[in-house]
C-alpha cells in the first residue's frame, strides 16, 4: 500500500518538515509530488518521534505548506550500477547528465555503504604509477591508500587532478579504472575536466560524477558517497583496480557546515560540525583492499586549504585519517613550477612497501630518502646565502644551490601532458644528485653508488 502525505508542517531554506509520518527512518528517500505535477526528490535528516526533516535535492523553491504530497520509499538513495558506467557522466546524485540515458543496472546499491572491517583490508603492496615524477619518486601512490593533495585557493591542482587521470596506470596489466568526481565546481572547470579527458583518449575508462557550484548543496554531501560507490561496485565485483579522485573536500566540508547549521546544531572550530571527523573518516576509510578480493580502490581527495593553512580543520583532519599528504607549494607555484609540489612538506606513509619495477625497493627508499635529505640542505644553504651573498658560500653550498635549482627546474617541473616512467624519473633524479660531491651523499649504500652516480 502506497502512503503519501499531503502538505507539509514547515519549510526552511531547503529543509521541509512533515508531522505525524509514521515508521519512517534516516537516510530514507523521499519522493515529493506537487499539485502542478512537478516532481522531487529529498532525503531524510532527522526523525523526531512523528516527525520528520527532509533535505528536498532540487531546494523548496515552489513548494508551499499545501501543495506537496510526499511518499517515503522504505530505502535509502541508491545507484543504479553496471559496467555500463564507464565512460558515462553524472551529476552529483548519479544521475545521467551527458544525454546518453539511463543506465540498465544490474544491481542497485545504498551509497552510504560503509568502511571496511580492518580485519578483511590487505596491507596494500603494489603502486599506481602517475607519470609526474615529484609523486611517483619520494610520495608514491599505492594501491588501497588515501593519499589526499593539500592545494590552496587559485593553484593549479585542477590541472594536476586532470594530468593523473590522463597517466595513472598500473604495471601489471589488470584492469584499471578512475572514478572522477567534482564537488562545487564552476562549469568551465566541468567543461575543462571533460575535455581533457576526452582530448586523451582515456573517458573510456573513467566515470564521472559532478557536481556544480549552482547545485544544491545537499548533492554536494551524496557526491563522494556515489563515487566510491561506483568504485567499490567496479573494484570488489568485477575486479578493477580503480583510482578514485575527489576535487575539493573543501566545498564538501563547507556543504556539511552549512547543512549543519540549518540544522541548528552547534557548531565546533570554525563552525564546522563537531562530527566533521567521522564523516569524513565515513568516505575516506572506504579505500583498501580486500583479502580475498581482486581488485582495490585508492583515493586521492584534492582539497583548498583557506589561507593556505595547514592546521584549518579540512587539513587538518583530513591528515589523521589518510596515509600521508601531497602539499602544493605557493612559493613554487608564483615562480612558475608546474607542478607545485612541495617534495619536503609532501609524504607516502606506505610507499616503502609498493615500490619497485626495475629498481629493488631498497633501491627507490634509498634514493627517495637521499632526495629529502639533500633538498633540506638546499634551503640552509639559501638561507646563509641571503644573509653573506652566494658568492661567499663555500663550494659544497654552491654545489647545493645548483643541485636546488635544477632538482625544481628539470626535475620537479614537468609539463602538464609531460609521463614520466619511473626509469625515466629515477634515472632524472641520479643525474641531479650527481651534481653533489659522492661523499655528501650518505643517505645511500656504497653499492648504489657504484652503480648510479655519475662521475
Amino acid at each position: 500500500m502506497r502512503i503519501e502525505y499531503t502538505g507539509t508542517s514547515e519549510l526552511s531554506g531547503s529543509l521541509m518538515v512533515i508531522d505525524g509520518v509514521l515508521g519512517v527512518g534516516y537516510d530514507e528517500l523521499a519522493e515529493i509530488t506537487l499539485r502542478g505535477g512537478g516532481r522531487r526528490q529529498g532525503r531524510v535528516i532527522a526523525v523526531d518521534g512523528s516527525r520528520a526533516v527532509i533535505q528536498v535535492f532540487e531546494g523548496t523553491r515552489g513548494i508551499s505548506l499545501e501543495n506537496s504530497r510526499t511518499h517515503f520509499t522504505g530505502a535509502p538513495l541508491k545507484l543504479a550500477l553496471s559496467t555500463e558506467i564507464l565512460g558515462r557522466v553524472f551529476d552529483g546524485v548519479g544521475r545521467p547528465a551527458d544525454g546518453l540515458g539511463e543506465i540498465f543496472p544490474k544491481e542497485r546499491r545504498d551509497i552510504n555503504g560503509s568502511v571496511i572491517n580492518p580485519v578483511s583490508r590487505k596491507y596494500p603492496r603494489e603502486c599506481i604509477y602517475t607519470g609526474i615524477s615529484a609523486i611517483d619518486a619520494t610520495a608514491t601512490l599505492i594501491r588501497g591508500q588515501k593519499l589526499p593533495v593539500f592545494s590552496g585557493a587559485g593553484m593549479k591542482h585542477n590541472e594536476l587532478a586532470a594530468q593523473m587521470v590522463r597517466q595513472a596506470k598500473i604495471g601489471d596489466g589488470s584492469n584499471f579504472a578512475i572514478v572522477f568526481a567534482a564537488m562545487g565546481v564552476k562549469n568551465d572547470v566541468a567543461d575543462f575536466f571533460r575535455k581533457s579527458f576526452e582530448d586523451a583518449g582515456a573517458i573510456g575508462r573513467v566515470v564521472m560524477f559532478l557536481n556544480l557550484a549552482s547545485d544544491p548543496i545537499i548533492e554536494r554531501i551524496i557526491t563522494p558517497r556515489c563515487a566510491l560507490t561506483a568504485a567499490e561496485y567496479l573494484a570488489f565485483t568485477h575486479g578493477y583496480h580503480v583510482l578514485v579522485i575527489m576535487t575539493d573536500m573543501s566545498s564538501y566540508c563547507e556543504a556539511l557546515r552549512e547543512f549543519s547549521s540549518s540544522k541548528g546544531e552547534i557548531p565546533s572550530r570554525k563552525g564546522f560540525p563537531s562530527y566533521m571527523y567521522s564523516d569524513l573518516a565515513s568516505i575516506y576509510e572506504r579505500a583498501g583492499q580486500i583479502h580475498g578480493k581482486k581488485g582495490s580502490v585508492t583515493q586521492v581527495p584534492i582539497l583548498t586549504m583557506p589561507n593556505d593553512d595547514i592546521s584549518h580543520p579540512i587539513p587538518d583532519l583530513t591528515g589523521y585519517i589518510t596515509e600521508g599528504q601531497i602539499v602544493l607549494s605557493r612559493e613554487m607555484e608564483l615562480a612558475g613550477i608546474y607542478p607545485p609540489i612541495s617534495i619536503l612538506s609532501s609524504l607516502s606513509r606506505l610507499m616503502k612497501d609498493g615500490i619497485g619495477e626495475g629498481f629493488t625497493r631498497e633501491d627507490h627508499a634509498e634514493l627517495s630518502n637521499q632526495l629529502f635529505a639533500s633538498y633540506s640542505k638546499v634551503q640552509d644553504a639559501r638561507s646563509l646565502a641571503s644573509v653573506i651573498g652566494e658568492d661567499e658560500l663555500s663550494p659544497t653550498d654552491k654545489k647545493y644551490i645548483e643541485f636546488g635549482r635544477r632538482l625544481e627546474n628539470a626535475y620537479i617541473r614537468q609539463d602538464i601532458n609531460e609521463n614520466r616512467t619511473i626509469t625515466q624519473t629515477l634515472d632524472m633524479a641520479w643525474d641531479i644528485l650527481s651534481l653533489l660531491p659522492r661523499e655528501e651523499l650518505d643517505r645511500v649504500g656504497e653499492r648504489l653508488l657504484d652503480k648510479y652516480y655519475r662521475t
